[in-house]
């Protein structure tokens, strides 16, 4: 099938399978004897997966990855429970740091709920900040 059809059923543009095949996610097709590429039909389903390992948080390079192992003839899934695996402890991670940054916040709110900008003239910038690197 013509990339403009490929694209229609996919429900993506013809830029996005160029970039994709020229990443490596796709592997080039057959062309016409005009020169058009010519996808074979299952294409469409390696699309959606690479559509649904996005939106999972995998990086292009990892789904590449995922893709190598399965045109090798071996299932995957060792290797995807590791990105997950990976990918659910940045998030952990990420959410310890966020709740840091909302706990030194919300003392920051408490500060500057108790100035009183009539004595702000000590000579800092802002006495609501001062001092704060090193107290996180």
């Amino acid at each position: 099938m013509r990339i403009g059809v490929l694209a229609g059923r996919a429900g993506m543009s013809a830029k996005t399978i160029r970039f994709y095949e020229q990443a490596g996610l796709l592997p080039a097709p057959p062309r016409t004897p005009a020169g058009y590429r010519d996808y074979p039909g299952e294409t469409i389903l390696r699309l959606e997966f690479i559509r649904d390992a996005q939106a999972a948080g995998l990086t292009l390079a990892e789904i590449r990855s995922v893709l190598a192992i399965r045109d090798g003839g071996q299932a995957p899934c060792a290797h995807v429970t590791g990105l997950i695996d990976e990918h659910l402890a940045q998030v952990e991670q990420r959410l310890t740091e966020l709740v840091q940054a909302r706990n030194a916040l919300q003392r920051l709110r408490r500060r500057a709920a108790a100035t009183n900008p009539a004595h702000c003239d000590s000579g800092e910038v802002c006495s609501i900040l001062a001092g704060l690197a090193g107290s996180v």
